[in-house]
């Protein structure tokens, strides 16, 4: 599974205005840049602003398909802006459907790993002023996925995406979201997704706490 990145955009957080008088700092609002230096902790000059629900050693990337827009730019007759649900990373050919968790990418200089289903929040509306495509985003499961840093380096705009390593485990992001964001899963599928090594900290804990709940009631 390989791909192309088509954008590349990193952002400090800051206030963003709402449209209503009110403002909100976010780190969703990000810049295109041709290239940018991968560190461990992410992009250099990019961050989120909620650290509660953001960021972290296994979130360093968020990478959004770009064939998505088409979809939302016709359903909603909007054109909408370059790196608009906030990810780092926009790139050709790696729908959730095909990519697994922990799928090892080489992109330019750097090395990723897939680590997490991305479950996005309302600022994704709030940034684009379109409630109806946060609901849209969940609903499809077109949520993009998060990324570790496994080698830090370079990555430009056009640069190859190559997968250089994929779990036996075959668990997709699709996969995922069916299970957990939209809660069709059952335990047999909770433990599976429990089993790939690579999956991210906090999205562990979420689908561990699920299984006991589960198992408890």
């Amino acid at each position: 599974m390989n791909g192309r990145v088509v954008g590349l955009a990193i952002g400090e957080p800051a206030e963003m205005e709402l449209g209503n008088g009110k403002k909100m700092m976010t780190g969703i609002v990000k810049q295109q840049v041709e290239k940018a230096m991968l560190t461990q902790y992410g992009f250099v000059n990019d961050g989120p602003h909620n650290l509660r629900h953001h960021g972290g050693p296994d979130r360093t990337v968020c990478i959004y398909p770009a064939e998505h827009y088409e979809r939302w730019n016709e359903q909603f007759g909007i054109s909408l802006p370059n790196a608009a649900f906030g990810e780092n990373l926009t790139v050709t050919g790696m729908l959730e459907k095909d990519i697994c968790i922990g799928d090892v990418f080489r992109i330019g200089q750097s090395i990723i790993q897939v680590t997490e289903a991305r479950n996005p929040c309302n600022t994704i509306g709030k940034r684009n002023e379109l409630s109806e495509l946060f609901k849209e985003v969940r609903n499809t499961g077109f949520t993009g996925y998060l990324c570790r840093t496994i080698e830090v380096g370079e990555i430009s705009v056009g640069d190859k995406v190559e997968c250089i390593e994929r779990p036996d485990d075959l668990v997709t992001v699709a996969f995922c979201h069916d299970k957990i964001l939209h809660g069709h899963g059952d335990q047999e599928d909770l433990i599976r997704i429990l089993e790939v090594e690579a999956l991210a900290e906090r999205y562990r804990f979420d689908v561990e706490t699920r299984l006991i709940n589960m198992v408890t009631y």
